[in-house]
């Protein structure tokens, strides 16, 4: 940090006591103004005149009965009409000022309903009169300061040593219900506490064109991203209709165009199983043998590419998958938690161990899950498989236990909306926030992508084997035991 940025740094602007009525001020500048220019140009021709000065009362009333009430009613009205046009023509055109007007006018009522207001009553001299009256003086108000930057709200409020300030620290769910946001940092930082809060998700919501995979991490929404080479694994639940199908397809589509391999377990035989008739055989499975054998098949790969890693001349203790230029394996399961129960307990347990193993140690060899399920029991997610599972969504509408389960305690406020594809995230950050998947147009053809996403995977891994930058020899899949 500079000189310059240790005298002075800006914070944002500061929330003031006044700013409690910020709302009705922002229309009274832009309303009077134009009402009085409305006045003036109906009655400047038409108004009359009178002698303030020398003039009798019988005289005033004579007047004012010659005037033509109906010419000031209709240019009153007009004048008004006028001043409240040009509310609304600001209201449209400053549409994001009058925001950040309506989020300060809030948190300014929020320090004085939660008392953090200090007043002493002083008794003055009226200007209009003898008698004493009495008003109020604030001697103490938060210091704080209200900023917006690249689609976030920062909220710095003074850590001031004021009998206050335990409780600005939990000031977080007060300010992510009343500004309609959701909480995503808070941080001490230079004697100001700093709540950090994603403004308006909706907006931050891509197409599905815009879903890239680069260097370990991929997009998902605006400043989204899931970093699976960091924070891997990936946990999806939602009820029917939510967009869980819809998310999952996406994110298959998006690691074939980065040249990972897949393989895809569909124990219902629904949507994905359905990628058998464009995929390479071997990929997709929906039996309950064949998704236990390709669980079995891909630990046995994943230890055999961490000897194959450590006997390449490039490695270095500490370095993962891609520093060695080896693709990542990302094993897609549907509806998880309902193919555990179909198991008998002997199954269970070998399938849990599988589940143990590709979450413990997959993160090095670049071995990813992507579990779905309508909801995760966490008998099937327990002995810690749940932590490992550091990126979690929720599409659609869910149960207060459902959430629970997903997200752990939590002061979160969830809201149903009806829009598909909506819900909630934790990208590995510990801050639950609202989620929009990736915007999919109506008649998108996913087997016609997914089927020429392959075909260039197919082509990137040939090429990778000849060579000889990627041992594939044991990773040949099983046969595809879907086929009769």
């Amino acid at each position: 940090m500079g000189f310059r940025d240790r005298l002075w740094k800006y914070r944002g602007h500061r929330i003031l006591p006044h700013m409690k009525n910020g709302v009705r001020n922002a229309i009274l500048i832009v309303f009077i103004p134009i009402f009085l220019l409305g006045m003036y140009g109906n009655f400047r021709n038409h108004f009359p005149i009178i002698d303030w000065v020398d003039i009798h009362q019988y005289q005033v009333f004579t007047q004012l009965s010659e005037w033509n009430w109906l010419l000031i009613a209709r240019g009153t009205g007009v004048s008004i009409l006028f001043g409240l046009v040009a509310v609304v023509i600001a209201y449209l055109l400053f549409h994001e000022k009058y925001k950040s007007i309506w989020h300060r006018q809030k948190i300014t009522r929020m320090f004085y309903s939660n008392r953090f207001v200090e007043e002493q009553r002083l008794q003055t001299e009226s200007q209009w009169s003898e008698k004493q009256v009495s008003k109020n003086k604030i001697t103490y108000f938060p210091r704080a300061y209200y900023k917006k930057k690249k689609g976030h709200i920062y909220i710095r409020i003074a850590m001031d040593m004021s009998r206050f300030q335990d409780r600005y620290l939990n000031l977080g769910k007060d300010l992510e219900s009343g500004l309609f946001c959701d909480l995503v940092d808070r941080e001490v930082e230079e004697n100001f506490v700093v709540f950090k809060l994603l403004y308006d998700a909706s907006k931050k919501r891509i197409p599905i064109q815009e879903v890239t995979v680069q260097n370990g991490s991929m997009k998902l929404m605006e400043g989204v991203y899931w970093s699976f080479d960091k924070l891997p694994h990936m946990l999806i639940a939602g009820g029917t209709g939510g967009g869980k199908t819809y998310f999952i397809l996406t994110i298959i589509q998006s690691v074939l165009k980065s040249n990972a391999k897949i393989k895809i377990l569909d124990p219902k035989n629904a949507d994905l199983a359905d990628l058998e008739a464009v995929l390479p055989k071997g990929t997709v499975f929906s039996k309950s043998t064949g998704i236990l054998m390709t669980l079995r098949k891909s630990v046995d790969d994943m230890m055999k590419r961490s000897e194959d890693m450590k006997n390449m001349p490039d490695y270095r203790t500490g370095e993962n998958y891609a520093y060695l230029g080896l693709p990542p394996v990302f094993i897609f399961f549907d509806e998880y938690v309902a193919f555990m129960d179909l198991l008998d307990m002997k199954e269970r347990n070998e399938a849990m161990g599988y589940m143990k193993q590709l979450v413990m140690l997959g993160r090095q060899m670049g071995y990813f899950l992507v579990l779905g399920a309508q909801r995760p029991d966490a008998k099937y997610l327990a002995d810690g498989i749940r932590d490992q599972f550091n990126f979690r969504v929720t599409l659609g509408r869910m149960s207060e236990t459902g959430y629970g389960m997903m997200f752990g305690d939590s002061d979160k406020t969830f809201i149903n909306k009806s829009v598909k594809g909506r819900g909630y995230a934790d990208s590995g950050t510990s801050t639950i926030m609202e989620f929009y998947s990736p915007f999919v147009s109506k008649g998108y053809d996913f087997m016609k992508e997914i089927k020429q996403a392959s075909v260039g995977e197919v082509g990137a891994s040939a090429t990778a084997v000849a060579s000889g930058n990627v041992a594939t020899a044991s990773e040949t899949s099983v046969g595809n035991e879907r086929s009769e």
